[in-house]
């Protein structure tokens, strides 16, 4: 993200060195939630915008963005809608919003956002429930269909939707490629992945099932 700067090699992008571009016009490319996402005492259409709403546009960008995370049948029923300042800090009657809901506002940022060509996601869905992290990951697929999407993740029930997974340890890339290849090594990742799954099927039933 150019964050900071190169110390050794380069970052190429579409075939140019990022150090080419100015730095405005290459962080334009991505659309990013942190894992320690802000949100900011504005409205809750400024908070997924990150700007003023100015025109029907805009707000029909909100609307798109908040129904892709599940939030947008909460959102029209508040007295303002979209327009409902968040937190007390400026409003005592802006929406105090719960974990989830907060990362969902963060998580509709990157739906809102149609000039990003990269999605850059850092355990984004850390705070809502596994229903809730499934259509949301369903949802950005299908909204990302000719873009860049890259997630960080301990839960890897969501890693099985990626083309390609990265297995890291120790700062290094220790197996990659797809679900189904990952699990015939029967290396790191697979032994994670039946670990983690084991909190939702007997052990039985898992070593009777491709997962």
């Amino acid at each position: 993200m150019g964050l900071y700067e190169v110390s050794g090699g380069e970052i190429i992008y579409n075939g140019t060195d990022i150090k080419e571009f100015t730095k405005n016009s290459y962080r334009s490319k991505f659309a990013t939630v942190f894992q320690d996402f802000q949100l900011y005492a504005l409205s809750i259409a400024s908070n997924i915008i990150m700007r003023e709403v100015k025109t029907k546009e805009d707000e029909e960008k909100v609307l798109y963005a908040l129904k892709k995370v599940g939030l947008e049948e909460k959102v029209i029923n508040l007295e303002n809608g979209i327009n409902t300042n968040l937190t007390h800090e400026f409003d005592e009657n802006g929406a105090i919003l719960s974990g989830g809901e907060a990362q969902k506002i963060a998580l509709a940022r990157t739906f809102a956002n149609d000039d990003a060509e990269i999605i850059i996601l850092d355990e984004p869905t850390s705070a809502l429930d596994p229903i809730s992290e499934y259509n949301m990951y369903e949802n950005m697929m299908q909204a990302t269909m000719n873009k860049t999407v890259i997630f960080i993740s301990h839960r890897l029930s969501s890693a099985r939707m990626a083309d390609k997974i990265y297995m890291i340890d120790c700062g290094r890339i220790i197996e990659q490629g797809t679900h189904d290849e990952l699990m015939d090594i029967k290396g790191k990742y697979s032994e994670l992945f039946r670990k983690q799954a084991q909190n939702y099927i007997d052990e039985d039933v898992l070593e009777g099932v491709k997962l």
